[in-house]
């Protein structure tokens, strides 16, 4: 329900929309409910549904390939992606570092809280794709790790 106050030529009038259907509005002018037809058609507001990308693991395998490998096949290679919105407080490696699984790349800060984000690879960092201070998005790649 919706009220208003209007002044129409010294008189005081309090307004309340109760209700809208079509065209036709049901109001309330200082106690006494009218129907009253409007000459357009009201268009009511939607809320806006937010669309969210569909977010992927850090890690890059498909869903058709087995997530288990050869002993002998390299191992190592690929993107760490962020695991959720935050902002980038410090990252711990630099290019050219070597790194094994559960090392820790950077501290992520989400929702007022420092998250860690540990290697889940082995390798050579190749690359890092955020500073310090960065904002960051679910599913962006933070750095690449190779043989």
């Amino acid at each position: 329900m919706r009220k208003f106050k209007f002044k129409i030529k010294d008189n005081q009038y309090e307004v309340d929309i109760v209700n809208i259907e079509d065209n036709i509005a049901e109001v309330v002018v200082n106690g006494t409910t009218y129907r009253v037809e409007v000459e357009q058609k009201i268009q009511t507001t939607k809320t806006p549904t937010l669309v969210r990308s569909k977010a992927e693991p850090s890690t890059d395998t498909h869903a058709s390939v087995a997530r288990t490998s050869s002993p002998s096949s390299p191992k190592g290679t690929g993107t760490i992606k962020c695991p959720l919105p935050g902002t980038v407080l410090k990252v711990h490696v630099k290019v050219g570092d070597v790194v094994k699984i559960g090392d820790k790349l950077l501290t992520l800060e989400a929702m007022k809280m420092e998250n860690n984000i540990n290697s889940d690879k082995e390798g050579l960092v190749r690359s890092i794709k955020v500073n310090e201070r960065d904002s960051v998005l679910e599913g962006d790649i933070l750095m690449e790790i190779g043989s």
